[in-house]
């Protein structure tokens, strides 16, 4: 039984080592002739946001407000953090909404569950991907109507 578990461990080094040491031939260098190119190369778009860089940035910005550094936001540190931003509105109201189960208490699971329902209300073609016009508060986005 060792001796079969030494053989496998064995052959294995054996292909792996074999594998490593296949190289692939290098590119051939291009003719000199050839004339450079006329058509300028596509620009790199930059993709949308997904659900979770969407969250993972929304999530950051939020739990700035985390100031005792527990993994949770309480209505006090809710206030300050909204009255440092010059927030409009109530906090006491932003914060009810936020915290889902009613702890008194914002965490990140609460956090991920609300922008998950807002990226999908975004999210107008229910593609995964948030692009520049679905985005209300990007520069090429439409206007939003009352």
């Amino acid at each position: 039984m060792i001796r079969r578990s030494i053989l496998v461990v064995a052959l294995s080094l054996q292909a792996v080592t074999a594998f490593a040491q296949t190289t692939t031939p290098a590119p051939t260098p291009a003719p000199a002739q050839t004339p450079p190119a006329t058509t300028p190369a596509p620009k790199a778009t930059k993709p949308g946001i997904t659900l979770a860089k969407f969250q993972k940035r929304r999530e950051k910005a939020i739990m700035a407000a985390d100031t005792d550094g527990d993994g949770k936001i309480s209505l006090l540190e809710w206030t300050a953090f909204q009255a440092s931003r010059k927030a409009k509105g109530d906090p006491t109201k932003s914060f009810a909404r936020l915290d889902s189960n009613h702890d008194g208490f914002i965490d990140r699971a609460e956090l991920d569950a609300f922008f998950a329902k807002r990226f999908a209300k975004l999210d107008k073609n229910s593609d995964g991907i948030l692009t520049d016009d679905e985005r209300p508060d990007h520069k090429t986005a439409p206007n939003q109507e009352p």
